[in-house]
């Protein structure tokens, strides 16, 4: 286990922000955006892969390009924007190559030398580079003598039009129009008199905030604005020491479900209103989002909607952070088993149910047990989760459920589904003849606090 996690801090002013601040603020959030789109418009394509690893050459050409002298925006935002564009720009192709290696082992028909020869290519960023832009492959000498031993029998063109038409079909280059935030480095604010000073584009001037708390930190933080509500809010990634409690040894398997967030393996329940929460919050999006798209002409907006929602989303999230909360209190595990996250399913026929289920807060759940469990140094395993529920936890064979209960022909078992279901985790997870994984599950620093 590492001896630090990351996890994120949130401010909030504590009093509103005056009109004329928030238009500063929302300026800069402004330009913030523009560069950005710039970024992805210049750099985002196939011309421009050579040049976004490591990035300097995008760094160098922004500044050559006039766009900071004409938007007016200082340096320090502005350079924080290319590059934020930049790692948006490298996650993409990340996900566009992760598409194509799946279309690769899906594809029946190429050779086994095609394909690795295709993995190859797309695993060496300079080789996927001159592919996609029609020139020859030229490596460095390893490299090369690597990429010339794995060169297939095969027409290597047609190869390289089909990573082509692959990439072209998939690809995405980004653009947003959100102007609702931006990111600023150390010398563009400063700690002082209970609050925060910003610079703003003009030369010397900083707007003061009176912040809730007196924290201050010295990393990059990230200014989110609500100017309909005059207020902000400030997210700061902190490093924080892994604790190690003596007391924390139990083991526990775990299942997660839409009306109970948590079944332990011994039948203990957590999370048991998140259901009611979760329902209420997919009643409310289906009605409304029925009611926008009759009236979508004359609609005056929708911030009431959007101040709504998130009233609804902090209220679920605080639930589920105080359950979590509960149930590392209450079980104080050393290791917790559950089930790897299944892969996205398509939906049934009734619309009320998948409406609900795409509300359901899984991700969320898990984000959150991981980011608090690395902070508590406890252990998470995840196992295979193929017909968990319908194996007997008792003898092994397959039974039935009905009624949330789950019974076993063979050997007359019944138990709760979801305790069933936990204890079936706990065992594969011990290494009960089923493939599990094991290792520490570190949290993001984009995950926020409770």
């Amino acid at each position: 286990m590492p001896d630090k996690i990351c996890k994120t801090i949130h401010q909030y002013n504590k009093e509103p922000v005056p009109k004329g601040d928030m238009q500063k603020l929302l300026e800069i959030a402004e330009d913030y955006k523009t560069v950005k789109n710039y970024v992805y418009d210049r750099f985002g394509g196939i011309g421009s892969l050579s040049k976004i690893y490591p990035g300097y050459t995008v760094q160098n050409e922004m500044t050559k390009s006039g766009l900071r002298a004409q938007l007016g925006m200082p340096s320090v935002y502005f350079y924080l924007a290319v590059f934020d564009a930049l790692g948006d720009i490298k996650s993409q192709w990340t996900r566009t190559k992760s598409k194509l290696q799946k279309l690769l082992a899906a594809n029946q028909n190429l050779t086994p030398e095609e394909k690795h020869y295709l993995r190859f290519i797309l695993k060496v960023s300079n080789a996927f580079g001159a592919v996609l832009n029609g020139e020859p492959v030229k490596l460095q000498k390893e490299l090369q003598m690597k990429y010339e031993e794995i060169v297939p029998q095969a027409d290597t063109k047609k190869l390289h039009r089909y990573l082509c038409r692959q990439v072209r079909k998939y690809h995405v280059k980004q653009h947003t129009e959100q102007a609702t935030g931006f990111s600023i480095a150390e010398r563009a604010y400063r700690y002082a008199d209970d609050g925060i000073y910003i610079s703003t584009k003009e030369k010397r001037k900083r707007i003061f905030i009176r912040l809730t708390d007196h924290n201050q930190y010295q990393s990059q933080l990230y200014v989110k604005l609500y100017p309909g509500e005059n207020r902000i809010e400030i997210k700061v990634p902190v490093e924080v020491m892994v604790r190690k409690y003596a007391e924390y040894t139990g083991q526990v398997g775990i299942a997660m479900g839409f009306y109970t967030m948590l079944t332990t393996d011994q039948g203990h329940h957590y999370g048991e209103e998140i259901g009611t929460y979760q329902t209420e919050y997919a009643d409310w999006i289906r009605v409304q989002t029925g009611k926008y798209n009759k009236n979508r002409v004359d609609n005056p907006g929708r911030k009431k909607y959007y101040a709504q929602k998130a009233r609804y989303q902090e209220r679920l999230h605080s639930y589920i952070n105080q359950e979590l909360n509960r149930f590392l209190r209450t079980e104080q595990p050393e290791t917790i088993y559950l089930v790897k996250p299944p892969k996205p399913q398509a939906g049934g026929v009734n619309r009320e149910i998948n409406h609900s289920i795409t509300m359901w807060q899984r991700g969320y759940i898990r984000k959150r047990l991981q980011q608090k469990c690395g902070e508590r140094s406890v252990e998470i395993i995840e196992v295979i989760g193929k017909n968990i529920s319908k194996e007997c936890s008792n003898c092994g064979a397959m039974g039935s459920k009905n009624n949330g209960n789950f019974c076993c022909p063979a050997c007359g078992f019944c138990e709760e589904e979801k305790t069933n279901t936990a204890r079936n985790v706990r065992k594969r997870g011990q290494g009960g003849g089923v493939l599990h994984e094991r290792g520490h599950k570190e949290a993001s620093g984009k995950n926020v606090t409770d």
